[in-house]
C-alpha cells in the first residue's frame, strides 16, 4: 500500500468523522560502543548492570515490539533479558501479589493509569533518568520519576466499513452515537480490570462528562457491548475480519491492521467533539533483582535506538523524544498527535482504582465478561 493510498484512505474515513537514529546517537548506544563521548556516571552504571547480567521485563506494549527491544538491548550489553507480554491491568495485579519480591526489573509500555496505581500502592521504583531531557514535555513523565513516556496514542474508533454497508447503517462520529440503540451488540472494548485502555476510558469520560454522567454513559454504552477483550488492542484486531463492527480502543493498533494485515476495509474515527490519549510508559519494580540493569534499561527506553523500533515491528504510536524519527504512516493517516483534550492526569492518577470500582459497581458487578482469572 503507497503514501497516496493511505492518505485518500484516512481523507475518506473522516468525511465520516531501527531506521539508523539519523546523525543522534543515545547515550545508551555510545556507551555499547566505548565512545569517549559517555560520562564516567553513565559508564559506570552500565558496566554494574552487566556484573548482573540479567534483566526480566513486563511488557504491555505489542509483544513484536517487545521482543526486538528486549532482543536489541540484550544485543547492545550482553545483558541476558527475557520479557513476558501482559496486559497492564495483569501487570499491576501480578506484581500487587509479589509486593516487595517481584518476578520482574522493568514495565514497558501500556498506559500510565494502572501505573499511577502502581505508585499508589507503592510497587514502582523512582529514577532521575539522563536520557529523561529529551522528552518533548514535562507531561511525558512522572515528576517523581517513578514513570517515563516513550510514545503517545490517540483514542478513538474503528470501524469494518464492508459491514457497516451491509447493515446501512452510518459510522458512529462521536461518544454519543456509541449508545444509540442501532449499535447494540456490534461494539467491541476492553476489560476494565485488565485494560489500561479500558482505564482510560472510564477516566475520559468521567472528565469529559463529569463523575455521575459519566458513569451513567458507560452504563449506557455497556448496554451495546458485545465483547470486552483482555488487552486494549483486541478489538483492532478483529475488526478488520468483521468479528467487530465498531471498536473503541487506540487508532495507532487498527493503522497496523491496515498496513501490516491489509484490511483496508477498516475506517478510524475521531470523536467529534474530543478525545483523550494514552501516555506510553516505562518504570522499575520496587524491590526489583536487577536495580542497575533496570535504570539502564529506562536510559535505553528513552532513546532513539528504542523507540524507533516500534514503526519495525507494527506499532506506529507518536513518539514522545526529540531525537527519535516520527512513523511516516501516522503522517500519512492525518492523525494529529495535539487534536486531544486536556487530559487531568492528576485526576486519574488519585481515582483510577476508586473509578473502576465505582463502575463496576455500577454494572452490578460486571458479567462473565468481566471476570478475570
Amino acid at each position: 500500500m503507497n503514501k497516496k493510498y493511505l492518505s485518500l484512505l484516512l481523507a475518506g474515513v473522516m468525511s465520516v468523522s531501527l531506521v539508523g537514529c539519523s546523525s543522534s546517537s543515545s547515550a545508551a548506544t555510545k556507551e555499547s560502543k566505548g565512545s569517549s563521548d559517555v560520562s564516567p556516571e553513565m559508564q559506570e552504571l552500565i558496566d554494574a548492570a552487566k556484573k548482573e547480567g540479567e534483566l526480566v521485563v513486563y511488557g504491555s506494549c505489542e509483544e513484536d515490539y517487545l521482543s526486538a527491544a528486549a532482543s536489541h538491548f540484550e544485543e547492545l550489553y550482553g545483558i541476558k533479558t527475557t520479557y513476558q507480554r501482559l496486559s497492564t491491568g495483569e501487570v499491576e495485579a501480578k506484581i500487587a501479589e509479589e509486593k516487595g519480591n517481584p518476578s520482574a526489573d522493568v514495565w514497558f509500555g501500556g498506559t500510565t493509569d494502572p501505573y499511577n496505581m502502581a505508585i499508589n500502592d507503592g510497587l514502582l521504583e523512582p529514577y532521575e533518568a539522563k536520557n529523561a531531557s529529551h522528552l518533548i514535555g514535562d507531561t511525558y513523565r512522572d515528576k517523581d520519576g517513578y514513570w517515563y513516556g516513550i510514545y503517545k496514542g490517540i483514542l478513538g474508533f474503528f470501524v469494518n466499513k464492508d459491514e457497516l454497508e451491509r447493515m446501512k447503517l452510518d459510522a458512529p462520529a462521536d461518544w454519543e452515537d456509541l449508545i444509540k440503540p442501532e449499535y447494540k451488540d456490534l461494539i467491541w472494548m476492553s476489560n476494565y480490570n485488565t485494560s489500561g485502555t479500558a482505564k482510560l476510558v472510564i477516566n475520559t469520560m468521567i472528565q469529559k462528562y463529569g463523575h455521575d454522567k459519566g458513569i451513567e454513559y458507560l452504563k449506557d454504552l455497556d448496554k451495546n457491548v458485545q465483547v470486552y477483550t483482555k488487552s486494549g488492542s483486541g478489538p483492532s484486531k478483529n475488526v478488520g475480519t468483521g468479528e467487530c463492527v465498531v471498536g473503541v480502543g487506540f487508532l495507532h493498533d487498527a493503522i497496523a491492521q491496515i498496513v501490516d494485515n491489509g484490511y483496508n476495509n477498516i475506517g478510524l474515527i475521531i470523536p467529534s467533539s474530543g478525545t483523550s490519549y494514552e501516555i506510553g510508559a516505562t518504570a522499575i519494580f520496587k524491590g526489583c533483582k536487577h536495580p542497575n540493569a533496570s535504570k539502564l534499561w529506562i536510559e535505553y527506553a528513552l532513546s532513539p535506538e528504542c523507540v524507533e523500533l516500534a514503526q519495525k515491528n507494527g506499532s506506529y504510536q507518536f513518539l514522545v523524544i526529540d531525537n527519535a524519527k516520527q512513523p511516516d504512516v501516522v503522517k500519512d493517516f492525518g492523525l494529529d498527535p495535539d487534536n486531544v483534550m486536556d487530559y487531568d492526569f492528576e485526576d486519574a492518577k488519585e481515582n483510577t482504582a476508586k473509578y473502576v470500582e465505582e463502575v463496576m459497581n455500577a454494572l452490578n458487578g460486571g458479567d462473565s465478561r468481566f471476570k478475570t482469572e
